[in-house]
């Protein structure tokens, strides 16, 4: 039986309970693999014409620089798929690729069924993209962007843009060199929404822009996925991924670590537990699939924390009955922790 390492501080009242939070080492085990295999999962219908995006083994160097290194990533359609890297990962590369702005030096690329470099034209008919930094002409209105955008991408929506104006509280009688950078991210943002594209590419697309406008943002991605659209985000918000994404793929260093549900990889990861008990939980301390046990003796009881192996948890709630429960919560990992499972420090440094 393994043993676990425990911490009493005797406090006075359940709200000087230490947080929940309280934890070290969390990350030893890999997601979606074991013994912290990083060998990426994909989720890929049989028929690839239900693939929005379907790279495969795709290479790319600049120079001696090794960008990518063999990315797979498989998009269905009719989903929003968060993707996630630091800079310097190749998420851009990537996405440059999709778009048929670089050629791979090796593997396949194909979008809604084009392939990305040599039927990029017809791709684009297709599809539309926002960056994390938009330029636009500075002498032209805001609304004579929209349009400009519109009719180089090609059909748009009835009705969509004057929706889509109001809605992010565009001004568009100003010129765009009046806009700060949020107005000229809603720009590109009204363009590509108000689109009647199949795929939406979107880099970074809530940069610059007020929480207000960003759950505006949300839902309109939402009612465009509820339409059959696809849509890849690409994004440092992980509470926006959490939030909007069915399907997250995780990057490192030019290889697609992890790609999943999000749900399933919640599922191969601990989940947290936050307990107050009326009694000592000194049986937990050889508990099977309790990580980090922390205990906390108050004058109300014993506040606990720790974490626990998703088929382990089931064996764990008779026991914690036993300790007569006064709270009690369990929580899946966050996207936040998946994600740093992978971008926590190397092998070797403190």
């Amino acid at each position: 039986m393994p043993s676990h390492p425990r911490h009493r501080a005797p406090t006075t009242s359940i709200d000087d309970a230490a947080p929940p939070g309280e934890r070290a080492g969390h990350g030893e085990r890999g997601v979606g693999g074991v013994g912290g295999s990083e060998k990426s999962r994909t989720v890929e219908p049989a028929d690839p014409a239900e693939l929005a995006v379907d790279l495969r083994g795709v290479h790319k160097s600049f120079g001696k620089a090794h960008v990518l290194n063999g990315v797979d990533l498989q998009i269905p359609r009719g989903v929003i798929a968060g993707f996630l890297g630091p800079n310097g990962s190749g998420k851009s590369t990537t996405i440059r690729i999709l778009l048929g702005l670089l050629r791979a030096d090796s593997g396949t690329a194909t979008v809604l069924g084009r392939q990305a470099w040599g039927d990029a034209v017809e791709a684009h008919r297709h599809l539309a993209y926002v960056p994390g930094d938009v330029n636009l002409w500075p002498g032209l209105t805001g609304g004579e962007c929209i349009d400009l955008l519109c009719r180089m991408r090609g059909g748009t929506r009835q009705g969509a843009v004057a929706e889509l104006t109001e809605r992010f509280q565009l001004d568009p009688r100003k010129k765009s060199r009046a806009y700060s950078k949020g107005n000229r991210q809603k720009v590109a943002l009204i363009a590509a929404l108000a689109s009647d594209a199949q795929l939406l590419v979107l880099d970074e697309p809530t940069s610059g822009l007020d929480p207000l406008m960003e759950r505006e943002f949300q839902e309109v991605v939402r009612r465009r996925r509820a339409d059959g659209v696809s849509v890849l985000l690409s994004s440092h918000i992980l509470s926006e991924v959490e939030q909007l994404c069915d399907t997250v793929a995780i990057i490192r260093e030019g290889t697609v670590v992890e790609q999943g549900r999000l749900e399933e990889m919640r599922h191969l990861t601990r989940v947290t537990i936050d307990v107050i008990t009326a009694h000592d939980p000194a049986l937990l301390d050889n508990a099977i699939g309790l990580h980090h046990l922390q205990v906390h003796e108050m004058a109300e009881g014993f506040h606990i924390t720790g974490q626990v192996e998703p088929t382990a948890l089931q064996d764990l709630l008779p026991g914690l009955h036993t300790l007569h429960v006064r709270q009690l919560n369990v929580a899946p990992a966050s996207l936040e922790e998946l994600f740093m499972r992978h971008y926590r420090a190397e092998p070797g440094a403190p």
